[in-house]
């Protein structure tokens, strides 16, 4: 892998990029930037959204995690199914019906302006901490195997990859996005696929044999029946329920995909559709992990000590030019991926949640878009500054740090919603961010002494449903029982 190779592969995936950018954006106005016009397909919203879910957290991750959790994560997809099904059902008519551009102001009809102020800026938080773990991830593989031979800066890294992703989405925003989240989920998973093959061919194996191999070896393991254990299956179901429903249905990153479809008819397709496909395209990265460590058990090759450094090692050190190749594109895509979107949505969420822009000038376009444009780049320059931040403090594999910090930001969220939708009480608005702060610090608490105060047993994922019940508990006490 020459520099010259690594760089026309970069140069050429990101031209690609800028077209589509470039004639998705034509004449684009702040509905498309917002909504993408209500104009967007539904399954391609619904193809592009596989890439959006993955990111370099599965790209990476999944696959390295495979060697100390086997199959668990498994069962943590199906989870994703029926919290798809719960969006679908319950959310997205939701959504439709009160015609929201930021999901975050049914808070506002539904409480008050503290709840909706409270709830947009857990998920701004969320996302920026969320989007920076994913670019950090991507960006740290290809500083280690590639830009540090060279002599190029991470901090140079990060702010070459965020200037990009800033220039193609500042104009076209949501409805550029639709159409590069295809491009990104076809090239991610085909470098999976590719690897795939790849990794069969140095060992002479045909795709049955492995598949039967994989099967019989204990990496194959789904279902762990310890209660006590953070790998027990019902505690992975319901977490990944859970964290579907936050990190999807009340994350407006993602919704607002679903939010650009013609109509709520094509969002619900657009859930389904994801929800079918997640399962088989999420079953693939995992068998990848399975071979990746088969391969390097034959071969010798040491587990790195980031198990997320495992599929980047083989695909440069021991597959040849080809599969480094490959795996540069996918990383690639994985790269603008985990960024183009959250840029986007935390533009909207700040734009029109925090600074209110839409109500400040509803009858003058141009400002709006002048404003618009202005927290478009405040966002870039903030997400480059966390990024670099990560580098300096991250010592753990990033999926879990993902989904442990999303225990404690998106349980708010999901508690503010869950008490919106299935009771009638009215609450004392002014002390709802009180009980925001005050149930994540209460989570941390019974986290992190389980052990000690639950005779054994070991809080995992779950730890987003605590959060949430507290939240819910804490807006119960808080009722405005005079209404």
């Amino acid at each position: 892998m020459t520099p010259l190779i690594i760089l026309l592969v970069f140069v050429s995936y990101t031209a690609v990029i800028f077209t589509i950018s470039w004639i998705s954006s034509y004449k684009a106005d702040n509905d498309s930037f917002f909504i993408g016009n209500k104009k967007s397909p539904w399954l391609v919203v619904a193809y592009g959204m596989i890439g959006a879910s993955l990111s370099g957290v599965t790209f990476i991750s999944i696959p390295g995690w495979v060697g100390s959790t086997w199959f668990t994560y498994f069962v943590i997809v199906i989870g994703y199914v029926a919290g798809y099904t719960v969006i679908t059902l319950v959310l997205l008519p939701v959504y439709y019906k009160l015609k929201l551009v930021s999901i975050y102001s049914y808070l506002k009809s539904r409480f008050g302006i503290y709840a909706y102020k409270t709830g947009a800026s857990f998920f701004i938080i969320s996302r920026v901490i969320g989007a920076s773990f994913r670019m950090y991830l991507v960006i740290s593989v290809l500083q280690v195997f590639v830009f540090n031979h060279y002599g190029i800066p991470f901090w140079l890294t990060v702010v070459l990859f965020m200037i990009l992703i800033n220039l193609y989405t500042i104009k076209g925003g949501i409805k550029t996005i639709v159409w590069t989240d295809t491009l990104q989920t076809t090239f991610m998973l085909t470098a999976v696929v590719l690897s795939i093959a790849l990794i069969l061919e140095k060992m002479n194996m045909g795709l049955g044999e492995m598949i039967s191999r994989v099967w019989q070896s204990y990496y194959s393991t789904m279902f762990i029946d310890d209660v006590d254990s953070k790998q027990y299956f019902v505690k992975l179901f319901l977490s990944g329920m859970f964290i579907s429903i936050v990190m999807t249905g009340l994350d407006q990153d993602m919704m607002q995909k679903n939010l650009s479809c013609r109509n709520i008819k094509d969002a619900q397709k657009n859930m389904t559709a994801l929800s079918l496909i997640l399962v088989p395209v999420n079953l693939v990265f995992l068998f990848l992990g399975a071979v990746l460590y088969i391969y390097s058990e034959k071969l010798n090759i040491p587990v790195p000590a980031s198990t997320d450094h495992l599929f980047p090692t083989i695909a440069f050190q021991y597959l040849g030019m080809g599969a480094g190749i490959v795996f540069i594109i996918g990383l690639i895509s994985a790269a603008y991926s985990s960024a183009d979107s959250a840029l986007t949505s935390l533009t909207t969420s700040v734009s029109l949640d925090i600074f209110e822009l839409d109500r400040k000038f509803p009858d003058n376009d141009k400002l709006l878009k002048r404003y618009r444009m202005r927290v478009h780049l405040g966002i870039t320059l903030l997400i480059i500054f966390v990024v670099i931040l990560f580098g300096l403090i991250n010592n753990e594999a990033i999926i879990a740090q993902l989904f442990t910090f999303a225990g404690y930001t998106y349980g708010p969220l999901l508690g503010l919603y869950a008490f919106g939708l299935f009771t009638k009480f009215k609450v004392h608005d002014e002390w709802v961010p009180y009980i925001a702060v005050l149930a994540p610090l209460i989570s941390y608490f019974i986290s992190r002494y389980s052990v000690v105060l639950l005779n054994g047993y070991q809080i995992g994922f779950e730890l987003l449903i605590i959060n949430g019940a507290l939240t819910f508990f804490g807006l119960m006490l808080i009722r405005n029982k005079n209404i």
